[in-house]
């Protein structure tokens, strides 16, 4: 009966102590670090500042907007790309939506509102949801392609039609 109660209590510490001790020291970290990249990606965005979200950025970074066919290579093209976007919509905002980004790629699921200035230069308010896709390296974001619907910000300011509402 002892020996029964000592099995069961080194099978029950065996259970409990093993899982901690296999996982890697630091995966926790590295998933709150990846985690909190998209937090500083959307406030990266919000400040309205290139310097600020550069550094979120590795030097060779890919950085591509579908919805446009913008593409820029390298923290000089990216910055270029952000300053017109803020240009573009002086009020534009980002909001989390969601993210799910492991083991070095992931995805940010954003929602995008303003004004648009100078884009269609409607002086109109548009919001669309929409995804960035991203591959890590050593911390930073390497390659980041954007997906959204353009004709969604198009409709919303007025360079669209509608659909019909009884349209499929």
């Amino acid at each position: 009966m002892n020996r029964k109660r000592v099995l069961t209590g080194a099978m029950l510490v065996a259970m409990l102590v093993l899982p901690v001790i296999a996982a890697p020291p630091d995966s926790k970290s590295t998933t709150d670090r990846e985690a909190a990249l998209a937090e500083k990606w959307i406030a990266g965005w919000n400040s309205h500042d290139p310097d600020k979200m550069l550094p979120l950025f590795t030097d060779d970074i890919f950085y591509e907007d579908v919805a446009f066919g913008e593409v820029s290579h390298g923290r000089a093209e990216v910055r270029k790309f952000v300053v017109s976007e803020i240009e573009g919509v002086p009020d534009l905002e980002l909001k989390l939506m969601r993210s799910n980004i492991h083991d070095g790629h992931g995805t940010i699921e954003w929602m995008f509102s303003g004004t648009d200035k100078d884009v269609f230069k409607t002086g109109k308010k548009f919001s669309v949801r929409g995804v960035s896709v991203i591959d890590m390296r050593d911390g930073k974001i390497f390659r980041n392609v954007d997906f959204y619907d353009v004709a969604t910000i198009m409709r919303q300011v007025g360079q669209l039609p509608t659909p019909p509402a009884n349209a499929k």
